[in-house]
């Protein structure tokens, strides 16, 4: 008796290939699908000037960091459960933003709406963040603001980020009477003012802090003044008052009316002083890039 023989089943070689190229293709899908979920960034100034603590720039600088946070739901309220958290994007002397962690849509279709703040910072309220300036380190006080809240999907990759100036920014000059034989030397200029708040950023709101005294960085004299000062400020109102100490004699100058302080806007005080009164030559408010010119006020010392 013959032992049965297994029947053989023959695959043809065609449906082999299909076959192995299927595979090949389940095997690459989630590499592929993890790839388009990373979310890129790519952040720009636009038309305005940065501060820095050598002057001013319209770039970033390879080595800087801002903080992006990214959420679903409303582009009008920040959501408590965050899709990226404040994840620390660096820029790299190829032009090209690195995160410190991969930053992942939730999705491919729902809405995300975007916040780049800089210098990089952690916020853990986005309708009251505490911020206080500090002149003595322009480049932290400088705080740059991004909001893209026009809901992007992973189809719209990489996300662009146009940031913004949070701040205002202040300009003193001063020209001195003849009663001086020569410009004085000036130990400090302060304005009274808010050097604190808390900011709402998606309002683009601010709640000042009460007014004390903020220092402004002396600064090469602008053409046709003796002195120059400049700070970055707090948005705010209130504002009216600037002191300049000479030779251990403060010398205040207060305004008639409010001394505007607008975000990303800067405000220059032109003064004369002599040794009893000091006189606004001109106040004005512009653009960081252009803007119009107020009528200015005089006060007796």
């Amino acid at each position: 008796m013959h032992k049965k023989m297994k029947a053989t089943r023959i695959i043809p070689f065609a449906a082999l290939i299909m076959a192995v190229a299927a595979c090949s293709r389940e095997d690459a899908a989630p590499a592929d699908k993890g790839a388009a979920r990373n979310i890129t960034i790519e952040a720009g100034i636009g038309a305005l000037t940065r501060v820095t603590t050598t002057g001013d720039a319209a770039v970033f600088d390879a080595g800087d960091g801002v903080s992006v946070y990214a959420w679903t739901g409303s582009a009008t309220a920040v959501a408590a459960d965050l899709v990226v958290d404040g994840v620390i994007n660096t820029l790299g002397t190829d032009g090209k933003w690195t995160p410190a962690v991969p930053m992942l849509w939730a999705d491919m279709v729902t809405p995300h709406y975007f916040l780049g703040i800089y210098p990089a910072r952690t916020v853990t309220s986005f309708t009251a963040d505490p911020f206080t300036v500090d002149n003595a380190d322009y480049e932290a006080s400088d705080l740059l603001v991004a909001r893209q809240t026009s809901g992007l999907t992973a189809t719209q990759n990489p996300v662009s980020l146009t940031f913004d100036h949070a701040m205002a920014k202040l300009y003193v000059n001063a020209n001195f009477r003849n009663q001086w034989d020569a410009a004085p030397e000036v130990a400090s200029c302060e304005a009274t003012a808010a050097g604190t708040c808390t900011i709402d950023y998606l309002a683009k709101t601010y709640a000042a802090g009460e007014q004390a005294s903020v220092a402004l960085a002396a600064k090469d004299a602008a053409e046709g003044y003796a002195r120059s000062f400049s700070g970055i400020m707090i948005p705010q109102t209130g504002f009216r008052t600037v002191t300049l100490t000479i030779e251990g004699q403060p010398y205040v100058y207060t305004h008639t009316g409010d001394i505007p302080l607008e975000a990303g806007k800067y405000t220059v005080l032109n003064l004369i002083v002599g040794r009893n009164k000091i006189e606004a030559g001109s106040v004005s408010i512009n653009d960081w890039t252009e803007g119009a010119t107020l009528s200015g006020g005089q006060a007796l010392q």
